[in-house]
């Protein structure tokens, strides 16, 4: 099993080229492929004035891992040249390849993780692909059903999503026993399989405000949640809750907690961002690959100015060596 992290800088126009090789300047990135254009990486290296060793690849084989100042890359052309901070339609194909060599690169063993960098969505569209997000292609890629899972301080805060971008109207019909069941199972499953984590400990929020309070505040807690909590406790799992969001991220409950799952997007993402914010990450549970990424957008207005921090870059890159390590049975 290959040790090589593959990496997708991700939109052309955005940070996510800049990223890439300020980070190479400060560290050592010989165990990263990277797929991009090389010709991109070296007019941005030159925008930014930063002297980096491209050694693009033809084969896996041909990476330099004994090199820290070299980018290996494995070449995907572009198909219009990119200019920092302007999208271009025509260039979203090649925003496609490069995740689909990547996904394909991990799937046949020739890297051991994939880290991306931020896409956008939008330009996708506006060049006529029908393109519903980041981790929905990757799931169509490899197969399996993704849960986001956000991490900050060193991992050592990690919240899920029972349900991640919809309008609030419409969260609490999305959460059924059976999908709450599926994204508890593969929570469980992936902080085995890929953390090495023998017994998870995992707490739940409920939906309502103080969980619902014996149904005096909703009864999702009673009819949806906890149904699903018994069920799955009975089999093993180490579940706590349904407990209320406003007292549940204190250090009485998460202190030995491995996992929080929230149930609505920013029940649970607003505490995490606010310790965590420029060094947070996205993991993707649930796909037969492994997958970290950063935490923010393109920032195509910071494009080729060389005025970024690194933090969620490094983070990602940390977490997807560490889960590549750990699937290989290293602790």
């Amino acid at each position: 099993m290959s040790q090589m992290i593959a990496i997708t800088p991700g939109e052309p126009a955005g940070i996510g080229p800049d990223l890439a090789l300020m980070h190479a300047v400060h560290a050592n990135n010989s165990d990263c492929i990277y797929f991009a254009d090389p010709e991109l990486l070296e007019q941005r290296a030159r925008q930014l004035s930063l002297a980096v060793n491209i050694n693009t690849i033809n084969t896996f084989a041909d990476a330099d891992t004994d090199n820290a100042a070299t980018l290996n890359v494995f070449p995907v052309k572009l198909d219009q040249p990119a200019e920092a901070g302007k999208l271009n339609p025509l260039n979203a194909p090649y925003v496609l390849d490069t995740i689909r060599l990547a996904v394909e690169s991990q799937l046949e063993g020739n890297t051991a993780a994939l880290m991306t960098g931020p896409i956008h969505k939008g330009v996708i569209n506006d060049a006529g692909i029908p393109f519903t997000g980041h981790t929905e292609y990757l799931a169509q890629l490899a197969g399996g059903t993704p849960v986001m899972m956000l991490a900050a301080e060193a991992e050592r805060l990690r919240v899920a999503l029972a349900t991640t971008h919809l309008p609030l109207s419409k969260v609490s019909q999305s959460i059924t026993q059976e999908s709450l069941q599926h994204i508890i199972e593969i929570l469980h499953h992936d902080l085995q399989t890929k953390y090495g984590i023998a017994q998870p400990h995992i707490l739940v929020c409920g939906l309502n405000p103080h969980a619902g309070e014996d149904g005096h505040l909703g009864t999702e807690e009673i009819e949806i949640i906890s149904p699903v909590l018994d069920m799955l406790r009975s089999k093993g799992y180490n579940l706590e809750g349904p407990l209320p969001a406003d007292t549940l991220f204190t250090p009485r409950y998460l202190d030995g907690a491995d996992a929080v799952l929230a149930m609505y997007h920013d029940q649970g993402l607003p505490v995490l961002k606010h310790v965590g914010f420029g060094h947070a990450i996205n993991i993707t549970l649930g796909l037969p690959i492994i997958r970290t990424s950063v935490d923010h957008g393109t920032a195509l207005p910071l494009a080729g100015s060389g005025k970024l921090e690194t933090g969620s870059y490094q983070a990602a890159l940390d977490s997807a060596r560490l889960l590549a390590k750990k699937s290989r049975g290293v602790r």
